[in-house]
């Protein structure tokens, strides 16, 4: 009996398996790699160029927005280590709605996800340009000339650097993941430590006549700073699209994304505090490298800041390095499933990645990069995140009461209190957000559903097996 269409839209993915997929990627990728993945998406992306946005929303109170941000993040962690552990395949939360919620709100997640690492991709690297033009500035008295360093709502004619940039990363996407990875691993371990020493000089200045005037707009200023710095989260949801390519991903993926969160939420909060009390809030809007800056004006020396802003250029390659990897893994899973052209589902035979897809990705990204702006594009990248994170938590719940004997290598504490507070949490900080961001994530969300019905209903792998069936039958 053919099916209502409510059921067909609504089908959801057989959990542990795909049909008619082939795996095609190879498992090379372990836990101190995943970590790094994690932390590579983190660290750095908030902290080095979103403070010049997010302080001048919140003064010093800034780092509770810190907090917020990170407690809303960790309640999700929990529950992205329970569906990683439950359903270890590539995608992220696109695999996870699929599984619990059904085809069309997966696809809703997927328009979720793509403008959150295509777009999260494009700001960081707007951000290097900043950091690349310090450095410069400071070892040879130099830099790239400001059409060349901006967009032109920002007064240039193309941010060069941060497409050459978005290009370095595709080529080492392209030479395989385990290089990418092993790469990332050593570019985290330069960040953390660059990081640290900003908290140790920064210190140093430490003045509570900075802090005093400590929430000047109250908590509607702590609440848009929150909805702004979320963005900078999504190394958790970066950690779990790398599923084909972990080793034993049921045990390493929960693993790899609760120690992520450690490490990112520590440092956050402790650059944030320090940055806060060592420079009057006001001075951050519009500061250009503003750690790097912080550190000139504490210590009266250029070395440290040219110390931070090398760590920089460094960190955010890392930090668009896995953001790219994340969104190509994605676009491959759906291509996978047959809701995209089996182009991005296409890999190579000699290096096991999927190369057009990463052309394509790094076509895309490099044109958003170059030509829009950095406030343009941050709440953007926040809001997709947000409701993501939302749609993982519900997955919890619903796939504890479809599959209580599913066998769970994690499970979530305090369940379903946690989920529940997760959800609840992302709401308070995604009503932070302002009418345009709604307006602009609601367009592409129709965009992606438009096309979901003109392609992907069609032509989705679940379709095709269901067809088998009653063939056979």
């Amino acid at each position: 009996m053919a099916e209502s269409f409510a059921s067909q839209i609504f089908r959801r993915m057989p959990v542990g398996r795909r049909p008619h997929a082939e795996e095609g990627l190879k498992r090379t990728i372990g836990l101190v790699q995943l970590i790094g993945f994690g932390v590579g998406a983190t660290v750095g992306t908030g902290i080095f160029f979103v403070l010049t946005t997010a302080v001048p929303d919140a003064g010093p109170a800034v780092v509770v927005s810190f907090v917020i941000a990170a407690v809303t993040a960790g309640l999700t962690a929990l529950c992205y280590a329970e569906l990683a552990g439950s359903v270890p395949v590539s995608g992220s939360s696109y695999s996870y709605a699929y599984a619990t919620l059904g085809e069309v709100v997966a696809m809703v997640v997927a328009a979720c996800l793509l403008l959150e690492y295509g777009v999260s991709a494009s700001a960081v690297a707007v951000g290097w340009s900043e950091y690349l033009n310090q450095l410069l500035d400071n070892l040879f008295g130099a830099t790239i000339p400001h059409d060349l360093s901006y967009a032109p709502e920002a007064g240039g004619i193309v941010n060069l650097p941060a497409m050459v940039l978005v290009g370095l990363c595709a080529m080492l996407l392209i030479r395989g993941a385990s290089e990418s990875a092993i790469v990332n691993t050593v570019m985290v371990a330069i960040k953390v430590g660059v990081l640290i020493l900003f908290v140790a000089i920064a210190a140093t200045g430490w003045s509570t006549d900075n802090l005093s005037d400590f929430a000047p707009f109250g908590v509607a200023g702590i609440q848009a700073a929150s909805a702004t710095i979320f963005f900078s989260y999504i190394g958790l949801d970066a950690v779990s699209t790398a599923g084909d390519e972990v080793k034993d991903p049921a045990h390493t993926m929960p693993r790899a994304i609760i120690w992520s969160l450690l490490i990112v939420s520590i440092l956050y909060v402790a650059v944030a505090l320090t940055a806060v009390a060592a420079q009057p809030w006001q001075d951050f809007e519009g500061q250009q490298a503003g750690l790097a800056q912080i550190l000139e004006n504490v210590t009266g020396s250029t070395w440290p800041s040219t110390v931070l802003a090398a760590g920089a250029v460094i960190s955010i390659f890392s930090i668009t390095l896995v953001v790219m990897y994340g969104q190509t893994r994605i676009l491959f899973t759906m291509g996978r499933d047959r809701m995209l052209p089996p182009i991005f589902a296409r890999v190579s035979p000699r290096t096991l990645t999927p190369v057009p897809n990463t052309i394509i990705v790094a076509t895309v990204v490099a044109i958003i990069a170059g030509f829009i702006p950095l406030d343009w594009l941050l709440d953007t990248v926040s809001i997709g995140t947000l409701v993501a994170f939302m749609v993982v938590a519900a997955g919890v719940i619903i796939l504890r009461r479809r599959a209580p004997d599913l066998e769970r290598t994690f499970k979530v504490p305090f369940y379903p209190v946690l989920p529940l507070l997760s959800i609840a949490a992302c709401l308070y900080v995604i009503t932070g957000l302002d009418l345009v961001t709604w307006l602009v994530f609601l367009g592409w969300v129709s965009v992606v559903l438009i096309f979901y019905f003109a392609y992907g209903f069609k032509r989705s792998t679940l379709r095709s097996a269901d067809g088998d069936e009653e063939a056979r039958s």
